[in-house]
């Protein structure tokens, strides 16, 4: 007798798994050949310099695998770069892993460090995809409010989560959805909170270079004290505008990145070899303008999204860095089709044709966000600019 797929038994891990919201608003607005504001896909043009070095390690035939903590060269400029911009007291290449994107990095980190029964404290909102992945390994997750950008950590709200089961916590600074940049004095009194608890550190910075308003990217593991503590990860998707090429790293203590090197290779042999020779560039041939650049380019993408969704009503603080609005669609919330974040989100695609993610895709409790939207603005500008015409168009 064959059987059919509904008959085929799943693992527990894989029964609650569900296309995000994300995916679905990137169907939908798809389907109505829309403007997605939804997924931060970030598709401005990746710059010459990356390309060509790819190219050329691709002609080159620089097809094998690499070491399954990345190339050499490519660990050496990523442990420079940490020295410098994160000022990280690392020293050697054998405290950097470069894996499949800085979501591969945060699933060698979650692996290696957590297990079935341990508990991790995320702030909420969160991104979606740390909480799925905290969950696949048998961790329970707990969370700490911490709203806004102008909201600030409370220590007492982290420790009344505590247990004595607690091994880690999840810092996303610039922060997705909220755009919250946690400041120093918040790191601080998180680091004393961690080493009264002995408490490990995963932080997710893959939006370093975006901040605004001269507001200061600290990472934790920069702190006196925090490295032995802490994993710092990023990677190259956001600021370089290479999504889909999948490249991202840690760096941390040694014995730590050891073993998580060893969990790379077992999960993804390695990062794409020619694709790590074309990041190179990145450290070899992208000087200060181009970050100056970067930021002046994203603050007006920021004004403008940010400026449309006030001129339409929306509540929105505007980000300190990353690049997503995170509004409130409280105040028109007595206008039809506006009473909660899934209707809002239908009503901006059946009547603007502009895609955007729900709330509730960013909290334990979806009441908490269901007046929410986030926006993203890592877009062209004339994309940008024609989504904002629209969005006024119908709703302004």
């Amino acid at each position: 007798m064959e059987s059919s797929p509904d008959m085929i038994s799943l693992a527990d891990r894989a029964r609650p798994l569900k296309k995000s919201h994300i995916r679905t608003i990137s169907k939908a607005v798809k389907a109505v050949d829309g403007i997605n504001l939804g997924q931060g896909i970030c598709d401005l043009p990746t710059p010459a310099p990356i390309r060509e070095r790819t190219h050329e390690a691709i002609a080159a035939n620089r097809s094998i695998y690499s070491h399954h903590a990345g190339i050499e060269a490519l660990r050496e400029a990523i442990l420079e770069k940490a020295r410098t911009f994160n000022e990280l007291p690392a020293s050697t290449i054998d405290e950097v892993v470069v894996s499949a994107g800085s979501t591969g990095a945060f699933v060698i980190a979650a692996m290696t460090l957590l297990q079935e029964g341990d508990e991790v404290i995320l702030f909420e909102p969160y991104y979606g995809y740390h909480r799925n992945i905290l969950k696949l390994t048998g961790a329970t997750v707990r969370y700490v409010p911490l709203g806004s950008p102008d909201d600030a950590f409370d220590p007492e709200a982290m420790e009344a989560e505590l247990t004595d089961r607690t091994r880690a916590v999840i810092v996303n600074t610039p922060a997705n959805p909220s755009g919250k940049v946690w400041r120093r004095d918040e790191l601080e009194a998180l680091l004393t909170v961690m080493q009264k608890h002995d408490l490990i550190a995963i932080t997710d910075e893959i939006y370093e270079y975006m901040t605004y308003d001269d507001v200061e990217h600290v990472s934790l593991g920069a702190l006196p004290g925090a490295y032995e503590r802490t994993i710092t990860l990023s990677g190259f998707s956001k600021t370089y505008n290479v999504t889909g090429w999948r490249l991202g790293y840690a760096v941390g203590p040694g014995p730590l990145l050891e073993k998580m090197g060893l969990m790379n290779d077992l999960l993804y042999i390695c990062a794409p070899r020619p694709l790590q020779h074309g990041m190179l560039a990145v450290f070899g041939d992208l000087d200060d303008d181009y970050y100056a650049s970067l930021r002046a380019d994203y603050h007006e993408r920021r004004s403008l999204m940010c400026e449309t969704l006030e001129a339409i009503g929306f509540d929105v603080p505007w980000p300190e860095g990353a690049y997503y609005a995170f509004a409130d669609v409280s105040p028109i919330q007595h206008r039809p089709g506006f009473s909660s974040d899934e209707e809002a989100a239908e009503t901006l695609i059946c009547e603007s044709g502009i895609g955007c993610v729900t709330g509730r895709s960013f909290y334990s409790d979806p009441a908490r966000g269901a007046t929410k939207l986030r926006f993203c603005f890592g877009k062209e500008l004339p994309v940008l600019k024609q989504a904002c015409d629209q969005l006024r168009t119908a709703f302004g």
